[in-house]
């Protein structure tokens, strides 16, 4: 035994000191193998990384995960700017469901489902060639000068999918959040035959309506650091930078979003340099809405769409799609909408909350279970799979899932309820007489009403609450003398609103442009028993912000007449929400909301992204009482259903 473990050491010693004398003099081994084979003969799949080519022979990095017991089976797929590697955690578990954890993910559906789950980035992003534009525009458009867009990368990668994995069935469904939403969509252009289902959720759609980059006008200047960090470099490394920690105080010491953007060199960046030359809704934003490009193409394929009431970055991308595409039945037959009471991607996790707000069931456990993974199954794999209905929507207040064949009418033309402003800061029912007088407050861009309490956490920092502001307590902002809060009396029945409500206000300006910010609240009881922190809360319900200069055409913007009423008219964000007895209606109007948006300097200026700090004044607003009201689609009883005078 000893001699055998004698010659043992012999031998190791005699083959380190050959490897010692194979190695050139004045060098050392490494530790690190040239490749490293992982040992993945346990795991219950099987991961591939390759480089799939296009047609114009750049090639994709694509990440697909094969169960180990594959056969047949649908493949998932989605298409994302964020990192196909950051979105599966390559060799950390053995268990495929263990490592789909990254955003877009969601475990139990594509463990559920036994789905070949494949992930790739998008051209120009982390590990795939070519170059990146961001939300790049259809093929067939003026902004795209070449013959490939995100369409015809989806086609090819399908294409090769089908022809390269022998354990699916060669049926592709495509799924994904926010840009990932949006890539889902642009899938629908001249789909694949073999794409049987495509499930936007949270899709960026027109990005100058009321998505990422502009609400009817108004800059989003909380996306200046989400495009710094996304165009800069192919794998996002160049990070955005502040000295301040209020981005209250950043962005009103930058003065404008175009002078912040230079400031951090922004002007060598692509899409930066189109926002500031394109203010106005111009072909450059036209030529890239898709729902409107995707109404011309017609819907080929069975979607789902899938929206968050409280979207806190792309609240009107999956309803302009679906009210777009109901105009054409052909398309209308193939599509499915499915919305929660949820914050952007909220649908994919856990979701019994939303801030303060509690449902008392986890929404997204519902929507993944009862919705998602049926449709996904019906067209995938098994026809005879019930489908969930047209539109299945979580109704809060009562925190109750209800179908309907179909929305509410996008206008107020008849059958709409007003909510009409009063004299004396009331709300009520009845359009008040002719003569009710104005309501006035000084909008000062030197103090902007901040969209959440201070400081501000900008929406890229740690610590942000940016995922639910849009349900903060707004009882923050009431208490200002720029803010005008409109207010019923205490609900005596159960006053239920569904669709979008329509602003209709008529005001005047000692200015010659301005913003308007209007925002539906539930005002709670003083005191509410079960969750006393609730008591006198002001959930924000729906709310938008319209920039003046754009009041008669989002084209062509034109100064506001100084002192002359006007009218303001736009929608707001989808509700879907009872106001409980004990509650109130409120009803908030301000000029700013910052720094979520750039301040108007209530001066007209040619482009407010490059305006000067001496175009920034005050003005006062005066508010038409008698011509001001909200319209909403309301379930009411009949009667009157306010308490005869509030407490």
């Amino acid at each position: 035994m000893k001699k055998a473990l004698l010659l043992s050491g012999c031998f190791a010693a005699f083959s380190l000191t050959a490897q010692a004398q194979d190695m050139p003099a004045g060098s050392i081994a490494p530790d690190m193998p040239e490749k490293f084979q992982v040992q993945d003969a346990n795991f219950d799949y099987v991961r591939k990384n390759v480089m799939i080519p296009m047609r114009d022979g750049v090639k994709l990095y694509t990440v697909i995960l094969i169960p180990k017991a594959a056969h047949d089976a649908p493949i998932l797929l989605t298409r994302t700017p964020y990192s196909a590697d950051h979105m599966v955690s390559y060799a950390s578990s053995g268990h495929m469901a263990s490592i789909m954890q990254g955003y877009d993910n969601m475990p139990d559906v594509i463990m559920d489902g036994g789905y070949i789950r494949v992930i790739q980035d998008v051209r120009g992003k982390h590990d795939s060639e070519g170059k990146y534009v961001m939300n790049r525009p259809m093929h067939d458009t003026s902004l795209n000068g070449t013959q490939v867009d995100h369409a015809t990368d989806t086609w090819d990668t399908i294409e090769w999918l089908v022809h390269n994995l022998p354990q699916s069935n060669k049926k592709v469904g495509i799924i994904g959040i926010s840009y990932d939403g949006y890539t889902s969509l642009t899938a629908l252009f001249h789909p694949h035959p073999a794409l049987k289902v495509s499930v936007p959720m949270n899709p960026m759609v027109d990005g100058w309506m009321g998505d990422d980059w502009f609400h009817y006008g108004a800059f989003r200047e909380e996306t200046l650091p989400y495009v710094y960090n996304q165009d800069t470099t192919p794998k996002g490394t160049a990070k955005w930078w502040a000295n301040e920690y209020d981005a209250y105080d950043l962005y009103l010491n930058g003065v404008s979003a175009g002078a912040v953007g230079k400031a951090r060199g922004m002007d060598q960046i692509g899409f930066f340099k189109q926002l500031l030359a394109h203010p106005a809704y111009d072909s450059f934003w036209q030529q890239q809405a898709i729902d409107k490009l995707l109404l011309k193409e017609g819907l080929k394929v069975p979607t789902l769409l899938v929206h968050s009431l409280w979207d806190q970055e792309d609240i009107s991308g999956a309803i302009d799609t679906y009210y777009t595409l109901q105009k054409n039945a052909a398309s209308a037959a193939n599509l499915y909408l499915a919305m929660g009471p949820w914050n952007h991607g909220g649908e994919a996790k856990a979701a019994s909350t939303l801030g303060s707000i509690n449902f008392h069931a986890d929404t997204g456990l519902y929507f993944r279970k009862k919705i998602l993974e049926p449709f996904l199954a019906h067209y995938l794999k098994d026809s005879s799979i019930p489908l969930p209905g047209r539109v299945t929507a979580f109704r809060t207040g009562d925190n109750e899932w209800e179908t309907t064949t179909t929305l509410p009418s996008q206008d107020c033309r008849s059958g709409c309820t007003g909510l009409h402003f009063e004299p004396g800061h009331g709300l009520g029912l009845a359009a008040p007489v002719a003569d009710a007088g104005v309501v006035s407050y000084t909008a000062d861009p030197d103090h902007p009403v901040p969209y959440i309490p201070r400081p501000v956490i900008t929406s890229s920092a740690p610590g942000t609450p940016w995922a639910n502001w849009l349900a903060t307590d707004q009882r923050n902002v009431t208490a200002r003398p720029d803010v005008l809060s409109m207010t019923s009396p205490v609900l005596t029945h159960p006053f239920t609103i569904k669709g979008q409500p329509v602003v209709h206000l008529t005001a005047s300006t000692t200015g010659t442009d301005g913003d308007f910010v209007v925002k539906l609240i539930d005002v709670y009881p003083d005191e509410v028993p079960e969750q006393r922190e609730m008591g006198g809360y002001q959930f924000m319900v729906s709310a938008d912000i319209l920039r003046g200069r754009y009041r008669k055409s989002f084209e062509h913007p034109e100064a506001i007449p100084a002192n002359t009423p006007q009218l303001y008219s736009f929608n707001l964000p989808m509700t879907n929400h009872t106001f409980l007895p004990g509650h109130r209606i409120m009803v908030q109007v301000q000029s700013s909301w910052f720094p979520l948006y750039d301040r108007n300097p209530q001066t007209y200026v040619d482009n407010i992204f490059l305006a000067e700090a001496s175009a920034y004044k005050s003005a006062q607003i005066s508010i038409d009482v008698a011509k001001s009201w909200v319209d909403v689609h309301a379930t009411t009883p009949t009667g009157n259903i306010f308490a005869a005078s509030t407490p």
